[in-house]
């Protein structure tokens, strides 16, 4: 039985922040990963009751296909492993762009740029621009400096993201990804290019991490837009 609090909603497994929506503007996000299906139906269930949207993360086609059963409006994206159920239209401002070094990591900039969107952003995405041919990127840079923030997600050798930063006059987040062979340790030599890189102003967010770049990629973007100072 939910047990209802002006702050959270206690659902015995899970104390759901409802509160958050309103001391920070954004609704809590859920990790589907370690959940099973049927306590994700309760947690969307709830959060609807409450009028507020949910974003899932690395939730697989089994868990989604069970949360459609309850939420047809559900949005899935198989790539992502994102689940999201709008209760509230999101009004979209400014933009990110998302580039990624290979195909390889887009599953993590996917995650990114749906993070991004739900969170109220505009994203534009600009793929498989890593320096093996940097001309690619170099083909798109006018573009990709248009954005308020840069998302940059990179396996291997990691290098993108100090590449990017060199460029634009804009923040930038890495992202370093687990993609790679044997000597990148799932994702520990990109972590330690990009924390290591001389591109003053660059941030580096966990490996695999396309949420937390695109939920701060997100925060950047609304200050931006709304002209805000401290």
């Amino acid at each position: 039985m939910t047990e209802q609090r002006k702050d959270y909603s206690d659902l015995e497994f899970a104390k759901l922040d409802i509160g958050r929506y309103h001391r920070r503007g954004c609704s809590e996000a859920v990790f589907g990963e370690c959940k099973t299906a049927e306590q994700l139906v309760e947690i969307f269930a709830e959060f609807k009751k409450q009028g507020q949207n949910v974003l899932s993360t690395r939730v697989d086609s089994e868990k989604a296909e069970i949360l459609k059963e309850s939420f047809p409006d559900l949005k899935y994206n198989e790539i992502a492993k994102t689940a999201v159920l709008i209760v509230k239209e999101v009004k979209k401002e400014g933009e990110i762009a998302v580039c990624t070094g290979g195909t390889g990591d887009i599953p993590v900039a996917e995650e990114a740029a749906e993070t991004a969107e739900f969170y109220g952003s505009n994203v534009k995405k600009y793929y498989d621009v890593g320096v093996a041919g940097i001309h690619r990127l170099f083909s798109n840079i006018e573009e990709i400096r248009k954005a308020n923030v840069i998302v940059a997600v990179a396996g291997m050798e990691g290098a993108l993201g100090g590449i990017v930063t060199g460029l634009v006059d804009v923040p930038v987040i890495a992202v370093p990804t687990s993609v790679g062979y044997g000597s990148s340790f799932k994702g520990l030599s990109a972590l330690l290019t990009m924390l290591n890189s001389c591109a003053e102003g660059m941030t580096v967010v966990n490996i695999d991490n396309g949420f937390g770049a695109g939920y701060g990629a997100s925060r950047i973007n609304k200050l931006i837009c709304n002209g805000r100072r401290r």
